[in-house]
């Protein structure tokens, strides 16, 4: 068929109106679902009034968590955010560190770097997965870094790079291998914000496991939520027993005493928020399962269609599809931002890409390698409504 604008926005729209049927109201881009235990599992929490920090739904949710992604532990805290911000902690950024982070990123990414006083140092990304590029990295480090002292070392800057944190866009897996070679040549640290990526899987292995630290978010619009609420996954006993530690406000367990060792952060999971995510991580599995029948249902539309395409899974990884995508073959804003307004006229929620992180006030001056695949992507992308109660149980 014609690719030509104006056919190309109404083969869209129709395209996607019959992906999902008939439906009375605004269909939402991503919306919970409450169909198991929840309601029990909270009235639980409220019935007895452990309602916050403390509660055995706390423990529990960590304990369901860690058995899902294989990690060894979870810790819970009350956002993707402060999980993220502690686990750079965690793993030694300092004031003046420099963190390699995708230009293309939700804002919370560049946020965390920023409340250690640390500076996001802003990569590219890759077509394919709209994650970290790992070659054109390392031969950006070739360029502009050096060993020094056993510390990798920006020539440009002075500043010490201390860590990557890749960040698995929509639910999709970056090239997690190659950016762990990268990381292994510059003796950098991997955080992964698997914020997106609950029940995506790389090569077999959960998202989020494969640095020394990874992180999930439970927001109201991920694929599991317990309102608010976060996770640090890690395989380190120690940095799991810190991490626990520190967003308890880093007390030291006494029956009555009020003695703190460290500057800690009031950040632990509220029970009555375990208790939700404890049914929702039941059901799990029949959300991931609907969420790919969905995404194949947008793929089967789409497929053969000048001018745009679907976003699929990378070879041998299985996605979450937790934000289904299209992408325009040309950046164009004109074109993307008539098809939204197309598709929310038409009741169907639908949002462009982030604005890339270089074209925010405040971090337009961060240090930046070369970023022409973001820019070119950032006028392409369309979310769709992706929805597991989208698809019949």
């Amino acid at each position: 068929m014609s690719s030509q604008p104006e056919n190309l926005q109404a083969r869209i729209v129709e395209g996607v109106k019959r992906v999902l049927g008939e439906r009375a109201g605004m269909v939402l881009l991503h919306g919970p679902e409450f169909a198991g235990h929840e309601w029990a599992y909270v009235k639980e929490c409220i019935d007895t009034a452990w309602v916050s920090s403390a509660g055995a739904y706390v423990g529990r949710f960590e304990q369901s968590l860690a058995d899902y992604t294989g990690a060894k532990y979870a810790v819970a805290t009350v956002n993707g955010t402060a999980a993220l911000f502690v686990a750079l902690q965690l793993v030694g950024v300092q004031p003046g560190d420099e963190v390699l982070i995708p230009a293309l990123t939700f804002i919370a990414t560049a946020n965390a770097v920023t409340y250690c006083h640390a500076r996001p140092h802003l990569c590219d990304v890759e077509e394919t997965t709209l994650g970290l590029d790992a070659g054109k990295l390392g031969a950006y480090l070739r360029e502009i870094a050096k060993i020094e002292g056993g510390q990798c070392i920006n020539k440009r800057t002075g500043a010490r790079i201390r860590a990557i944190v890749p960040m698995h866009t929509f639910g999709h897996a970056v090239d997690l291998e190659g950016l762990l070679a990268v990381a292994q040549e510059w003796g950098l640290v991997v955080v992964e914000d698997a914020a997106e990526s609950l029940g995506s899987f790389y090569h077999g292995q959960h998202t989020g496991t494969f640095g020394r630290l990874g992180i999930l978010s439970f927001n109201g619009n991920k694929i599991v939520t317990t309102g608010g609420g976060g996770a640090i996954l890690t395989n380190d006993a120690d940095l799991a027993r810190h991490a626990k530690h520190i967003t308890t406000t880093a007390k030291v367990p006494h029956a009555w005493e009020f003695y703190h060792d460290e500057t800690g952060y009031n950040y632990r999971m509220p029970n009555i928020n375990a208790a939700l995510g404890v049914a929702q991580l039941e059901q799990l599995p029949g959300f991931v399962e609907r969420k790919r029948r969905l995404a194949r249902r947008y793929l089967d539309e789409f497929a053969g269609v000048g001018g745009v395409r679907v976003m699929t899974e990378p070879a041998g990884c299985a996605s979450n599809y937790w934000l289904n995508t299209l992408v325009l073959d040309k950046s164009d804003k004109g074109l993307r931002d008539q098809i939204l307004g197309a598709l929310n006229e038409a009741k169907i929620q639908s949002r462009p890409i982030w604005q890339p992180m270089h074209k925010l006030p405040m971090y337009d001056k961060c240090p930046r390698m070369d970023l022409s695949t973001t820019d070119n992507l950032s006028g392409r992308i369309i979310n769709v409504p992706s929805s597991a109660g989208l698809m019949a149980r």
